[in-house]
């Protein structure tokens, strides 16, 4: 369920945002060269490495697992995060540029609240997006993950050669949007006219209208299966 974002929302998912793209993505990185993330339990974290090695967050807390073993700290700076991780802070190097510019010793703001409101906008969203992959399942459908450089939960539809590939995401918000939002941002310009143009990307739906709608998992699955629609026709 959704609830009205807590004032600490902004702050805690910047600093959430921070911790993914500059702990966990090269923790992820260093073990088989990838940087995508995954919503977990009351949060996100790295997929389970072959090795049984994976780091998560888990509400206001960092939490290492290694086979027959658990630790957690509380998430306090992008420096002792990345020494509890055992990692070199920072996107990996040569591997793109950082979207997110913290000093590793500044204190990342996360509160309970607002990482209780970042944990729920993903479990939301993972669960809308694991319904349009199946509906859609004979269309390539990509895997859903949750990318550190934007902190996007994203999956791809369609055949990109015959125009209908697109996006189908949902940002924790952005410049773009403040607050939080689904889109559906097809991958041929021409095709974002009508509903599918509200925004230079594509369609969008805010966080807002989501709960005046008073039915988020509904509102929220229509508005994608509409967009699919448009592009690949009902599944």
């Amino acid at each position: 369920m959704l609830e009205e974002l807590p004032d600490s929302f902004a702050a805690s998912r910047d600093g959430l945002h921070a911790l993914a793209e500059q702990v966990l993505a090269p923790f992820r990185y260093a073990l088989d060269g990838h940087i995508g993330l995954v919503p977990t339990p009351d949060g996100f974290g790295t997929p389970m490495s072959a090795n049984g090695d994976r780091l998560r967050v888990d509400g206001v807390e960092l939490v290492l697992e290694r086979p027959g073993t658990t630790t957690r700290v509380r998430i306090t700076t992008i420096a002792d995060a990345a020494r509890f991780a055992g990692v070199e802070p920072g996107v990996p190097a040569g591997l793109y540029q950082a979207a997110t510019t913290i000093d590793p010793s500044t204190p990342l703001g996360v509160d309970g609240d607002g990482a209780t409101a970042v944990a729920a906008w993903l479990a939301l969203t993972d669960s809308l997006l694991g319904e349009l992959h199946e509906l859609y399942r004979s269309r390539e459908p990509s895997g859903t993950t949750l990318w550190p450089e934007h902190f996007d939960l994203a999956c791809e539809l369609g055949d990109a050669s015959a125009g209908t590939r697109a996006n189908y995401g949902a940002s924790p918000g952005d410049g773009a949007i403040a607050q939080p939002y689904l889109y559906v941002g097809p991958w041929d310009t021409s095709r974002r006219t009508g509903p599918l143009g509200a925004y230079p990307w594509g369609a969008g739906f805010t966080y807002d209208a989501l709960l005046d709608s008073g039915d988020p998992k509904g509102t929220g699955l229509d508005f994608y299966l509409e967009g699919a629609a448009l592009l690949l026709g009902q599944p």
